[in-house]
């Protein structure tokens, strides 16, 4: 018998936080994805991901530099809420009788 597994391969959007700081200018080597460093000694880097694999690519590459890894949260995008429109007055009832 042989199992079966359904990969993702949509995008995705993606946080991914490490120890230490990671230099701005590192973006392109991940895939472009945004860096930030934040005051607490940590990077933190988001964005989209075509894949998977792409996702474990950047992890790879954290790993490579030695940066341990502190999470990874997939980010759901915010859709814009549409404001409340006014709704027309009800037509007053009429009596049929």
């Amino acid at each position: 018998m042989r199992a079966t597994s359904r990969r993702r391969t949509e995008p995705g959007r993606y946080e991914i936080r490490t120890q230490g700081h990671l230099d701005p200018r590192w973006a392109t080597w991940f895939d472009g994805l945004s860096l930030t460093q934040d005051g607490d000694g940590t990077t933190v880097l988001h964005g989209a991901l075509l894949d998977q694999a792409a996702l474990y690519g950047v992890l790879l590459k954290l790993r490579d530099l030695g940066l341990p890894l502190l999470s990874v949260t997939p980010v759901t995008p915010v859709t814009p809420v549409e404001p409340d429109r006014p709704t027309a007055p009800e037509a007053p009832a009429t009596d049929s009788h």
